[in-house]
C-alpha cells in the first residue's frame, strides 16, 4: 500500500527521496512526508500528493545525505498532517517510516502510556517507534537489535526504515508482509518498496524476505540478519525494466500508456513459451512440476480484483480444453472459511505486484496443506515468486496506473498457455485444433492494435454517457468475467456504479434498473448462445435502456438493436476476452477524464494491497 523511500550515501539525499516518493506514489497518496538528518532531525509532512509536500519544504534546511520518505495509503488514523510519516519518537531521537498494520498496536500503547510516553498521532505505527525507542532505552542496547526486539514482540505486517539521529551514518530497515528492496550503489544504498525508485541510481538489488531486517551504513557495507538473530545471505539481482519503462513516453496518463502496451506486454508473455508452427507450449514452471499438475484431481484458483477476473477466465479454459475442475476463490476468504484442500490439489495464486497480502496468506494455508503452489505474477523477486513451488512471470512490464489493464491480459495469456499445455499433456486437444489456436493466440497483439483504433469513436460513447449514474455491463461466458472486469474499471476510476452480470442472469433482478437512463455495455461476440444474447439484447431495448454493444464486424442483428456499436476483429472465442477488454478499458479512461478524475491515483485506492 504505502511507498516507502530510503537513502544513505555522498549525495543529497531530497531530490531522491521527493523522486522516488513521486514514483511510489500509485501506492498511496493521502499524505507524503520526509525525515532528513544533518546534525539535527529535520521533518517535513503534508496531508495529500507529494506536490502538496513540495510546497511547504523550506529549501534551505534539506542540505543531507541520509533521510528517509514516505507516501501514505490510510490504515490506521484519518488522512491529515498529523497522521502523515515519518513519524518521531518521544525523545525525537527515532524516526520511522511505515508500510502494514500493526494489529496489536492497542496493548503497546497502553503499556507505553503507563510509562510515560504521550502519543500524537492516531496511528500504530507512532506507537512502534516508540516501542523501538523503549526497547533501546531499557536494554541499553543498539538500534538495530531495539528493532529485532521490538518487531517480536509485534503482531501485524510491516515494511520499515528507521533513522536514528544519534547515528547519522545508519538505517535499519525490516519486513514482514510487505516488500522492501534495496538499491547497492557504488557508495550509497537506496531503500524503496519496489525498484521504481531505484533503477535511476543502480540495478542491483537486494529482496529482503519476511522477518529479516537490514543494517545498512554509511561505509558501503550491509548486514541481513532475522528476527531470530541469524545471519543471512543473499544474492545480489539484476532489474530487467528500463527507466524508460516508468515513464508517461508521451501519453497522458500511465492508465492510457499502458493500455496501449498490451500488444506488447502480450508479445513478451508469450516469446519462448510457445511456437504454433511446430505445435508446443513450453513454460518452465509448469515443466518442473508436471506429472504432479497432469495428475491434479482439481485446480483452486486465488486472487483479488483484477487477478480474479482473469482467474474466473483461468477456470474456463481449464475446464473447457484441459477437463479438469477448477475452482476460483476469493483470498480474501478463502484463509477464513476452512477450505478443503489436500495434496492433490494444485493452487494457483494471481496477482500483478507479488506482494498481495490475502493471496499470500492463500498460499501460506495452501502449502500447510501440501497443496501444489504455482505462482503468476509481474514483479520479479516478489515474495510470490518467491514463496510459490513454481510459476511464471507475465513479464508485462512496470504498471503505474493503479487501475489494472496490460497486467490483465497478460495474465489471460499465460492462463490460455497453462489450459492449452495442460490440454496437450492430457491429450484432450487434437493437434491441429491446438496449432489453430496458437496461431491465433500469436496474432492477437495485432488485433489488440486495430482495435486500439477505436478510441476516437469510443471517447465520443463516452461524451455521451458521462454523466450517468449506473451502468451494467453483460456477457456470457468466457465474456462473462470481461463484463465484471469492465465494470471494476468504471467504478474505480470514475466512481460510477457499474455492475456486471451474466447476461441471462439480468432477468433474476438486474431487470428492475432498466430504464431509458440506464446504459448497458453487451459483449456479444460469442458465436455460442448468440441468438441468446440477442434476446437479452431486445429485452433491454424493450425496456429503453441504452444499449453498448461490443460485436464483430460480421454482426448483423444486434447492430441494428444497439443505440451505440464498437466492432472488434474476431477470433477464437476462447481467446475473446484478451479483444473485448480493450474498449472497456478505454470507455472507462475516457468517460473518468471526462469527469475530471485522476485515473493513474483514483481516491481510496492503491495499486498493490499489502494489508489484509
Amino acid at each position: 500500500m504505502c511507498g516507502i523511500v530510503g537513502y544513505i550515501g555522498t549525495r543529497d539525499a531530497f531530490p531522491i527521496i521527493i523522486k522516488g516518493l513521486k514514483r511510489l506514489e500509485y501506492r498511496g497518496y493521502d499524505s507524503a512526508g520526509i525525515a532528513l538528518l544533518n546534525g539535527d532531525m529535520t521533518v517535513f509532512k503534508k496531508a495529500g500528493k507529494v506536490s502538496e509536500l513540495e510546497k511547504i519544504v523550506i529549501p534551505g534546511e534539506t542540505i543531507a545525505n541520509i533521510g528517509i520518505g514516505h507516501t501514505r495509503w490510510a490504515t490506521h488514523g484519518e488522512p491529515n498532517d498529523r497522521n502523515a510519516h515519518p513519524h518521531l519518537s518521544q525523545s525525537g531521537n527515532l524516526a520511522i517510516i511505515h508500510n502494514g498494520i500493526i494489529e496489536n498496536y492497542s496493548s503497546i500503547k497502553e503499556e507505553l502510556s503507563k510509562r510515560g510516553y504521550v502519543f500524537h498521532s492516531d496511528t500504530d505505527t507512532e506507537v512502534l517507534v516508540n516501542l523501538i525507542e523503549e526497547v533501546q532505552k531499557t536494554e541499553k542496547t543498539t538500534l538495530d537489535n531495539a528493532v529485532r526486539i521490538a518487531l517480536n514482540e509485534v503482531v501485524g505486517a510491516y515494511a520499515i526504515v528507521v533513522l536514528n539521529k544519534n547515528n547519522p551514518d545508519q538505517l535499519v530497515a525490516a519486513r514482514k508482509g510487505s516488500p522492501m528492496v534495496i538499491g547497492i550503489g557504488e557508495d550509497d544504498f537506496f531503500i524503496a518498496s519496489d525498484a521504481s525508485p531505484i533503477i535511476e541510481y543502480t540495478k542491483n538489488v537486494v529482496y529482503l524476505d519476511d522477518q529479516e531486517y537490514a543494517v545498512i551504513n554509511r561505509n558501503g557495507t550491509y548486514s541481513i540478519r532475522t528476527l531470530g538473530n541469524v545471519e543471512k545471505s543473499h544474492a545480489i539481482q539484476k532489474l530487467e525494466f528500463s527507466l524508460e519503462a516508468i515513464e508517461k513516453g508521451g501519453f497522458e496518463h500511465f492508465m492510457l500508456k499502458e493500455i496501449y502496451e498490451q500488444p506488447k506486454a502480450i508479445e513478451d508473455a508469450l516469446r519462448g513459451r510457445m511456437n504454433a508452427s511446430q505445435g508446443w507450449i513450453k513454460l518452465g514452471g509448469l515443466n518442473e512440476f508436471i506429472n504432479r499438475i497432469d495428475n491434479a484431481g482439481r485446480f483452486i484458483v486465488t486472487a483479488c480484483g483484477t487477478s480474479w477476473h482473469s482467474g474466473l477466465i483461468g477456470e474456463y479454459l481449464i475446464e473447457d480444453l484441459a477437463r479438469v475442475p477448477v475452482e476460483v476463490e476469493y483470498a480474501s476468504e478463502f484463509r477464513y472459511r476452512n477450505p478443503i484442500i489436500n495434496e492433490k490439489d494444485v493452487v494457483i495464486a494471481i496477482s500483478q505486484s507479488g506482494e498481495t497480502a490475502d493471496t499470500l496468506a492463500a498460499i501460506e494455508l495452501a502449502k500447510e496443506r501440501q497443496a501444489l503452489v504455482y505462482g503468476i505474477c509481474n514483479v520479479i523477486g516478489s515474495s510470490i515468486a518467491r514463496t510459490s513451488h513454481a510459476g511464471s512471470y507475465t513479464h508485462a512490464g512496470p504498471e503505474i496506473g493503479v487501475a489494472s489493464t496490460k497486467a490483465f491480459s497478460t495474465q489471460i495469456s499465460l492462463l490460455t498457455l497453462i489450459a492449452l499445455q495442460l490440454a496437450q499433456v492430457k491429450g484432450t486437444i487434437a493437434t491441429s485444433k491446438l496449432r489453430e489456436i496458437l496461431y491465433e493466440l500469436e496474432n492477437i497483439p495485432r488485433k489488440i492494435e486495430e482495435t486500439l483504433l477505436l478510441d476516437a469513436q469510443i471517447k465520443e460513447i463516452a461524451a455521451i454517457y458521462k454523466d450517468a449514474t449506473n451502468f451494467l455491463y453483460l456477457g456470457r461466458g468466457y465474456n462473462f468475467p470481461v463484463a465484471l472486469e469492465g465494470a471494476l474499471k468504471l467504478k474505480e476510476i470514475s466512481y460510477i456504479h457499474a455492475e456486471g452480470y451474466p447476461a441471462a442472469e439480468m432477468k433474476h433482478g438486474p431487470i428492475a434498473l432498466i430504464d431509458e437512463n440506464m446504459p448497458v455495455v453487451f459483449l456479444a461476440t460469442n458465436q455460442s448462445a448468440y441468438e441468446k444474447i440477442v434476446s437479452n439484447v431486445q429485452e433491454v431495448k424493450a425496456r429503453k435502456g441504452k444499449i453498448i454493444a461490443v460485436i464483430h464486424k460480421s454482426d448483423t442483428q444486434i447492430r441494428e438493436l444497439a443505440d451505440h456499436i464498437i466492432e472488434v476483429p474476431e477470433t477464437e472465442e476462447i481467446l475473446s476476452p484478451l479483444i473485448t477488454i480493450v474498449p472497456l478499458q478505454l470507455l472507462a479512461y475516457h468517460i473518468a477524464i471526462l469527469r475530471g478524475c485522476n485515473v493513474d491515483q483514483p481516491r481510496n485506492l492503491a495499486k498493490s494491497v499489502t494489508v489484509e
